[in-house]
């Protein structure tokens, strides 16, 4: 039984760690996290260098010192405050040119090859370039929609062949898809892929992909020669300036967006907002700066726990998605900015409300505590009035019952968590939450003097992958030029002067499951002891 003293602590408690943005339509509670008393105070100085770097940062300092790179994607939403006259005016005209091409695609003015118009649109893309427009489209998009999108995200042949069904599938089908291919450099692989796939299908359906296809990407860039020399419809720029996990509210989530319809303008408009509220020095009244606080009490600014983010809305079951690589991109390094080993991270994981009560509470009230929670909350339920689902309740009651009652639960197993509530789900709250999260990656970064902006973990990955396709040229000229019984893996990787006998076993494997390079496996007495020779 809660006493008196004990309830007006909690109330006090609340009231202190509770902070409301009334312009915006947004609230955030910090009240279930076990904060010392003298955390703020100690925590200040680092808060207060963190503002000073961001509004360098935002006034066009270099980022990355070893690219040489400036990060600008808060100017995206307020191009007056960009640096230069120049970067103002490309992305006042790339916004203005975005708006006139959707609605020349809506209207039929931009019209398909054999088709009366574009009914459907397909993105290709990986990473930034899908996760924003997908969380984005799936928060904000409607049956009603003048568009519907499709997303080619990954270079998984089945994948591809699934969403090239499902466009096969639809009123109008291929012949009334638009596909815009978003890379940067255009060189990254599993866009490229995509796109060389997509084209295929349009071939095979007797038509000419370059009539359907749209490129935003950096100008000179090798995609923007194919797209040139393609003449494809158009092309929209991408930036150094813009990195791919913070590009949402740039050509690569806006053109997607209005072409399905969505309120570009709203969204734009809610980052906006948030960015002033954001930008307040007094750190207890900027939400960035306190949910970056949070996360450094909670993670002890070594990512110590895990990032778990429940959003009590089926609109916003993406936004984890989006969130992980926001976050862990970003703040996912080896080296501080003094070139010293820290591997830094935070891990974020997360599904929506109440799903997640049938799936994975249970372990974050009784199990492993590795973890803080994020709850997201949205306080209206739907647009019209809601039926009872029981006398007084309605469906809407019990999600905001469930919300609450694992908040509590949580806390009273000693789980600390913290909730974002936003009024309801619209173009300009999910801007709001995009400069939000945004910004309080930026501070955070900064409190454990990190570089938020580059991701050479990532250029590894690919160095990597390059060096096995390496690795599988060698092993398959090597079965070619030896026809007869076949070679074992080690026999293969020998003749063709593998080292790597683990990647040698998992190339061969895979070629052999694939008619596409026609060799073929005869199994021995174990796995290792099986034949590979070309057909």
């Amino acid at each position: 039984m809660t006493t008196t003293s004990t309830r007006d602590s909690l109330w006090h408690n609340f009231q202190e760690r509770y902070l409301e943005v009334s312009d915006v339509g947004f609230a955030l509670d910090l009240s279930g996290l076990k904060f010392t008393p003298t955390f703020q105070a100690e925590m200040e100085p680092k808060v207060q260098a963190a503002f000073r770097a961001m509004a360098e940062l935002e006034g066009g300092a270099i980022a990355n010192p070893d690219e040489g790179r400036q990060v600008g994607h808060y100017w995206l939403r307020d191009p007056h405050r960009a640096p230069s006259a120049a970067i103002r005016d490309a992305i006042v005209q790339t916004n203005q040119r975005i708006l006139k091409f959707a609605r020349a695609v809506h209207d039929g003015a931009f019209k398909p090859e054999k088709a009366p118009r574009f009914l459907n649109v397909a993105v290709v893309g990986i990473g930034g370039s899908a996760l924003g427009p997908q969380f984005v489209s799936q928060a904000l998009g409607e049956p009603s929609d003048p568009i519907r999108i499709f997303f080619v995200d990954n270079t998984d042949p089945e994948g591809i062949d699934l969403v090239v069904r499902k466009l096969g599938a639809t009123a109008g089908g291929l012949a009334a898809t638009l596909t815009i291919v978003i890379s940067k450099s255009g060189g990254t692989k599993e866009t490229r892929n995509g796109m060389v796939e997509m084209a295929r299908a349009y071939q095979a359906a007797g038509l000419a992909f370059e009539r359907h296809a749209v490129a935003v990407t950096q100008d000179g860039s090798e995609l923007d020669k194919v797209a040139v020399s393609g003449k494809w419809l158009e092309r929209f720029p991408m930036w150094d300036w813009v990195g791919g996990r913070t590009s949402e509210l740039s050509a690569v989530g806006l053109l997607p967006a209005a072409l399905q319809g969505l309120d570009v303008a709203g969204m734009l408009e809610g980052a906006k907002a948030m960015d002033g509220v954001t930008r307040n020095v007094d750190s207890r009244r900027n939400p960035a700066a306190q949910l970056a606080l949070a996360w450094y009490h909670a993670t002890g600014g070594r990512g110590q726990k895990d990032m778990v983010i429940l959003p009590y809305k089926d609109r916003l079951e993406l936004f984890s998605r989006y969130l992980q690589q926001l976050v862990m991109e970003s703040l996912g390094k080896e080296k501080d900015l003094a070139g010293k080993t820290v591997h830094q991270g935070i891990a974020v994981y997360g599904n929506k409300g109440s799903t997640d009560q049938h799936a994975y509470v249970q372990q974050l009230r009784d199990g492993v505590h590795n973890f803080f929670v994020t709850f997201l909350e949205v306080l209206r339920d739907r647009r019209e009035k809601s039926m009872e689902v029981e006398p007084g309740v309605t469906s809407g009651d019990y999600l905001d019952a469930f919300y609450q009652g694992t908040r509590r639960a949580l806390h009273e197993s000693g789980r600390e968590t913290l909730t974002i509530t936003i009024d309801e789900v619209s173009p300009r709250s999910v801007g709001a939450l995009i400069a939000l999260y945004e910004r309080a990656v930026g501070l955070y970064a900064s409190l454990i003097g990190i570089n938020a902006y580059h991701q050479p973990g990532v250029e590894a990955g690919k160095k990597a992958a390059a060096g096995v396709l390496a690795v599988q040229a060698k092993l398959l000229a090597a079965l070619r030029s030896r026809p007869g019984d076949g070679m074992t893996v080690e026999e293969t990787a020998m003749a063709s002067g593998v080292d790597d006998l683990e990647t040698a076993f998992k190339v061969l494997r895979h070629a052999a499951a694939n008619p596409d390079h026609g060799i073929e496996r005869t199994p021995g007495a174990s796995p290792f002891d099986a034949r590979y020779r070309a057909r």
